[in-house]
């Protein structure tokens, strides 16, 4: 079981920034990636950017790649998502995901809202 709890989130004016932490708890080494989602009322939950633990391997959706950045610490298992220039169309819920084990495990969202 992977626990995972997310911070972070709040209100900003559009082209500000915010950076959410997710920090992971229980069993962190059988965490495979982490990533970050979101979801906006009436949507669909949507892949934010994902980073794997060995490798690093980073992969960001297209409506953010420029103004994200998705980074890990290793000595404290916590996985970060920088938000820069952020837009109102970047409102959702914020959710942190873990793979371990070939399951998956959520944390329970962090709100971010981007006024005009």
């Amino acid at each position: 079981q992977v626990q995972l709890v997310e911070s972070g989130g709040g209100l900003v004016q559009a082209g500000g920034s915010l950076r959410l932490s997710c920090r992971p708890s229980g069993s962190i080494f059988s965490i495979d990636a982490m990533g970050w989602y979101r979801q906006a009322p009436g949507k669909q939950r949507e892949l934010v950017a994902t980073i794997t633990t060995l490798s690093g391997n980073i992969n960001y959706a297209d409506s953010v790649k420029g103004r994200f950045t998705i980074s890990r610490d290793n000595v404290k298992i916590a996985v970060y998502l920088q938000m820069n220039s952020l837009k109102p169309e970047d409102t959702a819920v914020y959710y942190c995901k873990a793979n371990a084990g070939g399951r998956f495990f959520w944390g329970q969202g962090t709100q971010v809202t981007v006024s005009e």
